[in-house]
């Protein structure tokens, strides 16, 4: 009688009735309850007061405020009185009124992140530099990567790259040409404390990497240095074992000369159609070509390509294969079969006669 007593006192007020069904919809602070009920502190605060002793409310501080959540009962008394009042809120004209004023106050939270980003704008990458958070996102990226994966930074560089992969979790084989490049990346990997890329040297034509060894293989704007970016395509299917990724980094075909001259490049980008030959040639699948418009404040960029592709199983090479040569006019396919047949050491259809 006593806890059916209490449970009656509390709910008779119309005011904590309403307080507790705004706490049940949004965590609010005192302010954010006075602005939607329209009254004075002291009156929240006890209401509040009188919840919070009653052991329907919890409290979270947050530096100088305090935001309170209706926190409901699971079982007995409590909970029975809150289900029947709650049943019949919702044909309360107050209840509506107070639902819209809650939503101008949540606008109201929405609208100050909204407008601190509006006034920050481009300045919020140098800004946000205080969280020193690079190393916290890498860690948190590598929940949705599988562990123990093998990739190839192909023309490591400075290995930026392959720093950002190990972060990821990945054990990475860096790659590149030149000494000196590979000097700055194992001195760069170094003072960051990244750990988990082995540095290689070797020609992006020719990897010094085992057959089939390799989860995926990456070639960061890369392409357009090689005197040969087809046999670098090629060389990262080979690498990379069934149902591995090629993934290949690099600009659109342009006509930004000035590249030549300032950045060394050998080619002014690619054709897609030359991309997805030579994914083809090295027995990929056909790739996702996604294009990104050229990014840069200082100067007039190419837009760029993102391709990627499998490396086949062999039974879906071999399927492959059967799909391409019922495609053959027949004249082919029986000069094929010949010398298929010829290879076998059996005569075939054209060796017949």
């Amino acid at each position: 009688m006593e806890t059916l007593q209490k449970v009656f006192k509390t709910l008779s007020d119309p005011t904590r009735v309403r307080v507790l069904a705004l706490l049940e919809q949004e965590e609010l602070a005192v302010q954010e309850l006075m602005d939607v009920l329209g009254m004075a502190q002291s009156r929240v605060s006890r209401h509040l007061a009188i919840l919070r002793e009653a052991g329907l409310l919890r409290d979270r501080r947050d530096g100088t405020y305090v935001f309170y959540r209706f926190d409901p009962p699971g079982e007995g008394p409590w909970r029975e009185a809150w289900q029947l009042v709650r049943r019949n809120l919702d044909s309360d004209p107050t209840r509506a009124r107070d639902v819209a004023a809650l939503s101008q106050v949540m606008a109201a939270r929405a609208n100050r992140t909204r407008s601190f980003f509006d006034a920050v704008g481009p300045e919020w990458d140098s800004l946000r530099k205080v969280f020193n958070d690079d190393e916290l996102r890498s860690r948190a990226v590598t929940r949705l990567v599988p562990a123990n994966l093998r990739v190839a930074d192909i023309g490591t560089g400075t290995g930026i790259l392959a720093g950002e992969l190990a972060r990821l979790g990945l054990s990475v084989i860096a790659v590149d040409h030149s000494p000196r490049m590979l000097a700055a990346a194992r001195a760069a990997l170094e003072a960051d404390g990244v750990t988990g890329v082995e540095l290689r040297a070797g020609e992006a034509s020719a990897l010094p990497i085992q057959d089939g060894s390799l989860d995926a293989a990456f070639a960061h704007m890369v392409l357009h240095y090689l005197p040969s970016p087809a046999d670098a395509i090629r060389e990262m299917a080979r690498v990379v074992r069934p149902r591995g990724v090629v993934i290949a980094v690099d600009f659109v075909r342009h006509d930004h000369e000035w590249m030549r001259e300032e950045l060394g490049v050998t080619w002014l980008g690619f054709d897609t159609a030359e991309i997805e030959a030579w994914f083809a040639q090295a027995g990929l699948a056909a790739p996702l070509i996604e294009i990104q418009p050229g990014r840069s404040a200082a100067r007039d960029l190419p837009e760029a390509f993102i391709a990627s592709a499998t490396r086949p199983t062999k039974s879906a090479a071999i399927l492959a294969q059967r799909a391409e040569a019922g495609r053959r006019p027949e004249p082919e396919r029986e000069r094929a079969a010949s010398a298929k047949a010829r290879r076998s050491g059996r005569p075939g259809a054209n060796d017949r006669a």
